[in-house]
């Protein structure tokens, strides 16, 4: 009879990895394809992000009332000083971030964007190892090796290389390890109350949106104001169908972020991580069947190396945590770029129970 109930819930449990897995790919490999969808007929990818940004905050703000609703306890709510000196250099660098990787998306393929992102795992240790997040070793130096000539390796001759477009995911990937850092180092100040994932969605989509708002007004202002697929519109059916995909967008965008939270809470960082390495191999194999992404052997050995270095690194985090005498909060960053508003420190127990609450709403939203 013990045996029997243990294959049991060993069978679940392995099930309900399954299916979060699945939500969480669904989620991000349709947010990347959904992207690029987009960026083919709607050229303005800041007014894009900046829409989706409005909807996270919409739906974070519902799913803050109604757990506040339910647990009868109110949420958390910064003062201006602490949101505009803690919070606004993490929102600016987030913002910064998904907006180049948005932009990138008009000039490259999804295949070159998915491994030149990939290397965002690259700069997160430089700036780990600047801020004495993470400790210089030479298993960390090999790592930055293996993935910085996967990188050269795979954009090397590339028949369907951009240089605009590689600059900008590039130089999003940079500023991704500047944010990366600056969000392990706000979710490691317990006094703000912010580890939980929807208030800090909450928090840093205002900031996020007004962060992004001058390129915007700079590079897409005017084009935006006079294209007839916004504001000179003149079909009414258009611009439903417009607002309607980008719309979407927002809700693929938020429901990623819930997805990586109910992964990591239900499993755990390290099952997010090795998840989002396979993630990559199958956003490639689906870009080089669906869209055509035309992919050379030298480049696919180049990706092979990249990920070496990012389950390398992976695989030290592991071990670390397993020498510490089990699961702990790690000192440094999550080994995935992905996992976005999801770093988590130590909580005590009534934060336990916040992330239960979640669970639920998130359930609801999905």
């Amino acid at each position: 009879m013990g045996r029997w109930a243990f294959d049991v819930a060993f069978v679940w449990k392995a099930v309900l990895t399954l299916g979060l897995v699945l939500l969480y790919y669904c989620f991000s490999i349709g947010i990347t394809f959904y992207n690029k969808w987009l960026t083919k007929s709607f050229h303005f990818p800041l007014f894009m992000t900046m829409l989706h940004l409005a909807v996270i905050f919409l739906f974070s703000a519902l799913s803050r009332a109604l757990v506040q609703c339910s647990s009868h306890r109110a949420r958390v709510v910064l003062s201006w000083t602490d949101y505009l000196r803690r919070v606004a250099p993490t929102a600016l660098a987030t913002a910064l971030d998904v907006g180049l990787s948005n932009w990138s998306f008009l000039y490259i393929t999804v295949s070159l964007y998915t491994m030149t992102k990939s290397s965002a795992v690259l700069f997160i240790l430089i700036f780990s190892l600047i801020f004495k997040l993470e400790e210089l070793r030479a298993a960390l130096v090999l790592v930055v090796l293996l993935i910085a000539g996967g990188l050269f390796m795979f954009t090397y001759k590339s028949t369907q290389f951009n240089v605009e477009g590689f600059a900008l995911v590039l130089g999003a990937s940079f500023i991704g390890g500047i944010r990366w850092t600056l969000t392990q180092m706000l979710l490691q100040k317990a006094e703000l109350g912010l580890q939980n994932p929807i208030d800090t969605m909450f928090h840093l989509q205002p900031l996020m949106f007004l962060g992004l708002f001058p390129l915007f007004a700079i590079f897409e202002g005017l084009h935006l104001s006079t294209s007839e697929k916004i504001f000179r519109f003149q079909d009414t059916g258009l611009l439903l169908r417009v607002l309607g995909s980008l719309f979407l967008g927002g809700i693929l965008a938020f429901g990623l972020g819930f997805s990586e939270f109910l992964l990591v809470s239900r499993t755990s960082s390290l099952t997010l991580s090795i998840a989002g390495i396979f993630k990559e191999v199958c956003t490639l194999l689906l870009a080089a069947h669906l869209l055509g992404d035309q992919i050379s052997l030298l480049n696919w050995l180049g990706f092979a190396l990249c990920l070496s270095g990012i389950s390398l690194h992976v695989a030290l985090k592991a071990l670390h945590s397993r020498g510490d005498g089990g699961p702990k909060p790690s000192k440094g960053l999550g080994s995935h770029p992905d996992l976005e508003l999801l770093l988590r420190s130590g909580q005590p127990e009534e934060d336990d129970n916040e992330e239960e609450e979640a669970y639920f709403v998130a359930q609801g939203q999905q």
